[in-house]
């Protein structure tokens, strides 16, 4: 059923017992929805795409999370994206298929995300308030991804938290801010503050 990539199958093999199960069924509802849906695996997690990210997975030990790229954007007719958890996830943490709504209903959702992006509809960048010491919600979905990069973020001071969230927030399209994000996630996972480059060794 539609392009299955060998990466992914590897990552669900690898996942906790009570993940793969509800990984198999999203990845089966995804090709439903949109036959031509394209699989990638982009930080380490599985991705689904089609003319830009739709939903991206991340299994943790104790829960699964299910994020759409653009669900501040999305219909929401049931009212179930408004779970905002730091942990990767439109839907919230995952820890079983009763967590999930019924298969029609994610299918609709899973059509109006595809829909978005067939019809080239931006999501709004957000502009944060940098006075704030919290980190952005859309920079700790991206963290999520990334075991590494999150438990190196955890570490850094304010200040290089800053730094990154500032490189984020300066960015004037949704497309460079995503770019900016995925090369800061490689640098974030090793360790690098932001202006690394720059530092004296």
């Amino acid at each position: 059923m539609g392009n299955r990539i060998k990466e992914i199958d590897d990552y669900i093999a690898k996942s906790a017992p009570f993940a793969q199960p509800i990984m198999h069924h999203l990845r089966d509802l995804m090709h439903l929805a949109c036959p031509d849906i394209q699989e990638k695996i982009k930080w380490g997690s599985p991705n689904f795409d089609y003319k830009g990210q739709v939903v991206m997975i991340a299994a943790f030990k104790e829960h699964l999370g299910m994020g759409f790229m653009k669900h501040q954007i999305m219909k929401d007719p049931y009212h179930l994206l408004q779970n905002k958890d730091e942990a990767l996830g439109s839907l919230g943490k995952i820890r079983s298929m009763a967590d999930l709504p019924s298969d029609d209903i994610m299918i609709e959702y899973i059509r109006d995300a595809v829909a978005l992006n067939e019809a080239g509809v931006k999501r709004k960048v957000v502009r944060y308030d940098l006075s704030k010491l919290e980190t952005p919600e859309y920079v700790l979905e991206y963290l999520s991804q990334s075991p590494a990069a999150k438990e190196q973020f955890d570490k850094f001071t304010p200040g290089n938290k800053k730094e990154y969230i500032e490189w984020f927030e300066e960015a004037k399209t949704e497309a460079t801010r995503t770019k900016r994000i995925e090369t800061a996630l490689k640098w974030i996972a090793e360790g690098k503050s932001r202006n690394w480059k720059y530092q004296k060794k």
